[in-house]
């Protein structure tokens, strides 16, 4: 974990929501020059850390509200910091709590250089990743109305598999296999969703490719070379890196990526495994779909993965895959080279 230990002449705590922003300003010695509760508009914020601007920084907690305020911060060239929602538990820790003591608290920290950092995602990109996020999401919901359908069919013990659905060609006629009307109509009103679904995830997607090719279609055609990896893998994983620089070292990769475990230890004694939300989840689901899909007609791999998973079981064979795929695509991006499946199994076996 990262702290932000930078010197200012103010430090600027912000307890941030929709509707209203505490602010809370301390100078150098700690005294609190500002402590007012603001509307959450651009000139209000603006004009209250007027006369303080020079040498200012503000930071917050990382909540959904927080794009507006480091776009307008980076606009102004004031310096911001933005905290990890999850580290940040001085703020929750207290006998009282309240937004006037969770914003000086915030502006302690910064002076303090406790301020747990999270990283401040740049503008430019970050939308397409939440559109990118939200197509995903809208993939979700079809699986699960396959997943209602095929379940229905369950419920009511048809005689017949109903098959691959996922594919349209394989569905067409999926509805009278019920012989119920209510039923049939539950299950048509399934297959119109999916069919709407289908349209729009496929408009989406094009519309992302397109977007990816003006952002970064280097490191867009790099991490395409794993087997595997196709359209939708690798903008998950080209938008949630975003720069391979921001990582110094491979196993801070591996553990934004939740490719590891952290341990708990203390006086020697090992207490388990912590911190497993930690990270990020978008790319951790991104690297376990691209081992399982690199596995697929892939002979030298998967005697890879038996004979990691004779030795560990099934499972804890797969995640160690995914650990070192993660840290091939590390170095992949940082030196800019495309993946070596044979320099990759030799070192996973």
């Amino acid at each position: 974990m990262k702290f932000y230990t930078k010197q200012h002449r103010f430090y600027c705590g912000v307890d941030l929501h929709a509707d209203a922003m505490y602010i809370c300003i301390l100078d150098a010695t700690g005294e609190v020059v500002v402590h007012k509760n603001i509307p959450t508009r651009p000139k209000s914020f603006l004009k209250l850390i007027k006369p303080y601007r020079d040498g200012l920084v503000v930071g917050c907690e990382c909540m959904f509200t927080w794009y507006w305020l480091a776009d307008l911060c980076a606009d102004e060239e004031i310096a911001f910091a933005l905290g990890h929602a999850l580290y940040m538990r001085a703020i929750h820790g207290g006998k009282a709590k309240n937004d006037r003591i969770d914003s000086h608290k915030i502006a302690v920290l910064l002076r303090g250089g406790n301020f747990p950092l999270a990283y401040t995602y740049p503008k430019p990109m970050r939308a397409t990743r939440d559109l990118l996020r939200r197509r995903n999401h809208l993939a979700r919901k079809r699986g699960e109305l396959f997943s209602h359908i095929q379940n229905t069919a369950t419920q009511y013990n048809l005689p017949d598999p109903l098959g691959r659905i996922a594919k349209p060609s394989e569905r067409e006629d999926l509805s009278a296999k019920f012989s119920d009307p209510v039923v049939r109509r539950m299950v048509e009103v399934d297959l119109e969703t999916i069919e709407h679904y289908e349209k729009l995830l496929g408009s989406l997607e094009r519309e992302l490719d397109k977007i990816a090719t003006q952002h970064d279609p280097v490191n867009l055609a790099l991490l395409r070379s794993i087997p595997g990896v196709g359209r939708i893998l690798g903008l998950v994983m080209l938008y949630e890196i975003e720069d391979i620089a921001r990582f110094p070292r491979e196993q801070d990769f591996a553990s934004y990526c939740r490719l590891v475990k952290p341990a708990k230890e203390s006086n020697g004694k090992s207490y388990g495994h912590s911190g497993k939300k930690i990270g990020n989840a978008h790319l951790r689901w991104a690297f376990g779909e691209a081992v399982v899909l690199m596995l697929k007609g892939n002979k030298p791999a998967q005697a890879v993965r038996q004979r990691l998973a004779s030795k560990h079981g099934k499972g804890k064979a797969l995640a160690i895959l995914s650990h070192r795929l993660g840290r091939a695509v590390y170095y992949m991006l940082k030196n800019q080279v495309p993946f070596d499946q044979k320099l990759f199994l030799r070192q996973s076996a």
